[in-house]
């Protein structure tokens, strides 16, 4: 039996977590080390520091170095048998950033197998803290990139986003700014991701191309490195990041130390690792027109498109299971937490009573619409809660069945706007997979599959990153034949239907849809008026 291990990193869930799956992709042993519960000495709170300004976010790279060395242990102990693990990737959480110190490659090769790796690693990082996802102190180096490369929309264009904060480049930037010997000192620059492959590697593993478009360094189209972005951010940039390389590569084989401290196999292929989210498109197995769309607290949409067109929002990434192909990701903050604020508001805090109401309402609303911000969206850039009748006035307020439709849709119509807006296009064959918490109410559903006119599949994703990380390492071992995963995967667990959409459905929709994004511009966030009133 060949078996397939991954290694995840999830700082954004606090946890490393691991997976072993058989040929059959059955999963056959899984567990996770939670960072502040099982690693005190670090002192982390959600596997992290907040400074004192409350802008910067790090992590300790040894807490992920002694993760690492505590679940192989534990699967030791469990029994586990490494040497039947034919190939192995992973996933880490976007844009973090790990700084080797000149001399690192060395140890790295060299490390004792009669020690942890932590303790052999503990003098390699220039950086002790690395900054992650979470960190948004580096506003003033965003400015900078984008005035370097000609403004937000050509950064977008050549590197599939605009400048944020947490993007890895902007952090590269700050730290050469403010410790530049530190920077000086640094060989080798790793994403999260490529960090923890080199770990298994023995060596400074590659950035793949799927991780390396979240960094506002990449650009997306050549797969490359822009220069203009390299040196926007820091000198001598190219030689510390490595050729980037397609996300399906198999890197080279484990390194020794596994062999003699686990009893790897020296035959197992490391696969790259990527990033979180991509490899959750992998573990969800969205196709050419899929659309998975995650609601929960934010509500969260990945697609797979074609031919995108990055704009100022979103983010254009690499597809991680097709070098020809792109993946796209929006974040809306109004989620679940809207959801439920006008559940309590209009259906007596009551699901029963509200998907009751969704049902007693049209679709279309009457032509009533409805934006819905309670904190300040990403989505567009609006707050406030904002009500139009058929006839595009502003009206103070609905009747709850009508407020109860005119949010759902709302969220669904800004969706798809704005999905279509970097490129998507809803296929014959397009399959939406629903995930989260409102993914088990049906009636809202409906309405996702009526605003999109495709049918709603549910999916379990409880471990989508940790899974598409196994499904890219049985990949890698085939993908240079041109097996796509769709192929390798055909032995998971199916999604289940939920919903079709109903007829008519997209007659009624196609010019709400027209009208909803004409009347977003007149709710988008502008700070010199006064904030609207909700």
């Amino acid at each position: 039996m060949l078996r397939f291990l991954l290694e995840i990193l999830i700082c954004p869930h606090s946890q490393l977590k691991v997976i072993a799956i058989d040929e059959q992709l059955r999963v056959i042993y899984e567990d996770n080390v939670h960072f502040d519960k099982d690693l005190p000495e670090f002192k982390t709170q959600g596997g992290v520091y907040i400074h004192s300004d409350r802008l910067t976010v790090t992590s300790p790279v040894l807490m992920w170095v002694k993760a690492l060395d505590m679940i192989l242990e534990k699967m030791k102990s469990s029994g586990f048998n490494f040497s039947q693990v034919r190939a192995l990737s992973g996933a880490g959480q976007q844009h973090g950033s790990v700084y080797w110190k000149k001399g690192s490659i060395q140890i790295l090769k060299n490390a004792s197998s009669e020690l942890p790796l932590h303790q052999s690693l503990k003098g390699c990082f220039s950086v002790s803290n690395s900054p992650i996802w979470m960190d948004s102190s580096t506003a003033s180096q965003c400015r900078e990139l984008e005035k370097a490369v000609g403004g937000a929309q050509h950064l977008a264009s050549v590197t599939g986003s605009r400048a944020y904060e947490r993007f890895t480049g902007n952090q590269i930037a700050k730290i050469y700014s403010q410790n530049p010997e530190v920077y000086k000192q640094t060989e080798r620059i790793s994403l999260v991701s490529s960090f923890a492959a080199s770990l298994f590697l023995g060596t400074y593993a590659p950035i793949d191309y799927s991780d390396g478009s979240g960094m506002n360094l990449l650009q997306i189209w050549e797969k490359a490195w822009s220069k203009s972005c390299l040196d926007a951010c820091a000198p001598g940039l190219e030689e510390k990041l490595g050729c980037p390389v397609p996300s399906h590569s198999v890197l080279g084989p484990i390194s020794p130390y596994y062999s003699q401290r686990y009893g790897f196999s020296p035959d197992c292929k490391i696969v790259a690792f990527t990033g979180d989210n991509p490899a959750s498109l992998a573990g969800m197995r969205l196709q050419e027109g899929d659309i998975a769309i995650s609601l929960g607290t934010s509500d969260t949409l990945f697609l797979w498109i074609q031919e995108p067109t990055p704009a100022l929002e979103g983010h254009i990434l690499c597809n991680p299971v097709d070098s020809q192909t792109y993946m796209a990701l929006l974040c809306f903050k109004n989620g679940s937490l809207m959801r439920e604020k006008i559940r309590d508001d209009c259906a007596s805090g009551s699901w029963d009573e509200f998907s009751k109401a969704l049902s007693s309402t049209v679709a279309g609303n009457s032509g009533n619409l409805g934006f819905y911000f309670d904190v300040m969206e990403i989505t567009p850039e609006a707050v406030g809660i904002h009500r139009f009748n058929r006839d595009n006035q502003k009206v103070p307020r609905f009747p709850k069945e009508v407020e109860i439709r005119a949010l759902i849709e709302g969220q669904f119509m800004a969706k798809r706007i704005h999905a279509e807006k970097l490129g998507y296009k809803v296929l014959p064959r397009t399959r939406i997979l629903a995930t989260g918490g409102a993914s088990h109410n049906k009636k809202i559903l409906q309405v996702l599959s009526d605003v999109f006119n495709a049918p709603v599949f549910t999916i379990d994703t409880a471990n989508s990153a940790c899974l598409g990380s196994a499904y890219r390492a049985i990949h890698g071992l085939v993908a240079e034949r041109n097996v796509s995963l769709a192929d390798v995967v055909k032995l998971a667990p199916e999604p289940r239907l939920a919903v079709t959409p109903t007829p008519g459905a997209e007659e009624v929709y196609r010019p709400l849809l027209k009208r909803y994004a004409e009347l977003e511009q007149k709710v988008i966030y502008n700070p010199a008026s006064s904030c609207p009133a909700k």
